[in-house]
């Protein structure tokens, strides 16, 4: 039997009340995200795409309409199954990288792992190999401030695998890199797609970041604009 969606919406909505009244967000959002896909998510600022995201991560609940994750009726939930949801399924990366300042890259790698209640003799261990993995492994036990932005959303990529998720939400991963680190990290990206079959969620601004993935999604005032296969780019080249 063929695999189950990773995401399956199926006329999902959001919308916020306000002493006017609705506000509607999302409207109508149909979208299968199959497993080992690379899926950009871009849209002009107030389409929806911060909401999408938030939905999908399990961070906000849809107003109408379904939302199933690998089969299962996110919906139907209660906040400590989403919180386990999150923590096990699904791993993070945000623009800002959200590392504590005060805790050694080592630390801040295996805190998903407290939260899960792996003990310390095996999330250590688990944790550095994951700073093996981007290429971190000697700064273990560095601090985040003595280390390069770029290398910061390797730690906050690498704090996203340790569970070994089968989901990556990427939100505005590159968005406060240079063009070169920002070509990095999305090397990285693939490569995780393509050797370990993780599906990836990527939303950004920018064209050639999103032309990394193999489909783009454009939301548009809530709504599903375009849904289409993207062509590989070559790394580092830019678009005409």
């Amino acid at each position: 039997m063929p695999a189950e969606p990773v995401i399956r919406l199926a006329h999902l909505g959001k919308h916020y009340e306000t002493g006017a009244g609705p506000v509607p967000v999302l409207t109508d959002v149909n979208l299968d995200i199959e497993p080992a896909e690379f899926v950009a998510i871009m849209g002009p600022s107030g389409s929806g795409k911060s909401t999408l995201m938030n939905i999908l991560g399990c961070l906000d609940a849809q107003s109408s309409g379904t939302y199933e994750f690998e089969g299962r009726d996110v919906g139907a939930l209660n906040r400590d199954q989403l919180a386990d949801l999150r923590n096990r399924a699904i791993g993070f990366v945000f623009q800002g990288f959200n590392l504590l300042p005060r805790a050694t890259l080592l630390d801040n790698v295996a805190l998903p792992l407290v939260y899960a209640g792996v003990g310390k003799s095996e999330r250590l261990p688990r944790a550095g190999r994951m700073l093996e993995h981007v290429g971190l492994g000697p700064y273990a036990a560095s601090l985040p401030g003595q280390i390069s932005g770029g290398q910061q959303q390797r730690v906050a990529i690498a704090r996203a695998l340790v569970n070994r998720p089968r989901l990556i939400l990427a939100d505005e991963p590159t968005g406060n890199l240079d063009r070169r680190t920002s070509q990095e990290i999305m090397g990285l990206l693939r490569q995780l797609n393509a050797e370990e079959g993780i599906t990836i969620v990527l939303v950004t601004h920018d064209p050639d970041i999103a032309a990394n993935a193999g489909r783009l999604v454009q939301l548009v005032d809530g709504q599903v604009a375009h849904d289409g296969q993207l062509p590989r780019r070559v790394p580092g080249r830019r678009s005409a």
